[in-house]
């Protein structure tokens, strides 16, 4: 099923409740973004976001007039599936851009998996250095966005937002994982790396 590739933005399914601002009134403080976005910060606490970023796009509004939000279905039967052009030594980065607009749109952090076909996310080897049972006790919490290797897919439990690097690892790393980490997103699976290589996997995993 070839897939278009596309702007790096965020479906409007993918984000999460967004509060309207009342005219008059101040916008609340953003929250922080979780996280650490490298292996040096120190833990537990988790620096602010990098340099500021785009504001996230307007979501666009597909249900019929007087049908809630709330009333919509929580877990589509398919995932969507998005995917953001991106090389192999840049698609860590933008993995990274689109976990950003994902909070910034509402997404609970908790809702987000990230896995990565070659070099772990600074984060995941940042919190290992601490002992695999108190890595994994961060992702049983399920209070903060979670960064693994596509090899411990299998071991992640399902999120509603899947975000895949493929960022390098072995040529069938991407075959191999692509089709468990759909399996894992109950709404969306975001994949960011080389859009022929991954419409080939796609098209022939899902």
């Amino acid at each position: 099923m070839p897939l278009i590739p596309e702007e790096p933005q965020i479906h409007e399914s993918a984000q999460g409740p967004r509060a309207t601002q009342a005219a008059g009134r101040t916008a609340p403080t953003p929250r922080p973004v979780p996280g650490p976005r490298s292996a040096a910060s120190p833990r537990p606490g988790h620096p602010g976001p990098g340099p500021a970023r785009p504001a996230p796009p307007t979501p666009r509004t597909h249900h019929s007039a007087g049908q809630s939000q709330a009333a919509r279905p929580e877990k589509p039967s398919t995932p969507q599936i998005q995917l953001i052009p991106a090389p192999a030594d840049g698609a860590l980065d933008a993995a990274g851009e689109a976990v950003d607009l994902l909070l910034d749109s509402g997404r609970a952090p908790g809702d987000v998996l990230v896995l990565t076909t070659g070099d772990q996310h600074p984060w995941a080897e940042h919190e290992q250095s601490f002992g695999e049972a108190a890595y994994w006790a961060q992702h049983d919490a399920r209070d903060d966005v979670f960064y693994a290797d596509a090899a411990a897919v299998g071991r992640a439990s399902a999120r509603p937002v899947v975000v895949v690097a493929v960022n390098g690892g072995a040529d069938d790393a991407a075959a191999r994982t692509l089709p468990a980490a759909l399996a894992k997103a109950n709404a969306l699976l975001i994949v960011c790396g080389d859009p022929e290589r991954i419409n080939t996997v796609l098209g022939r995993g899902v």
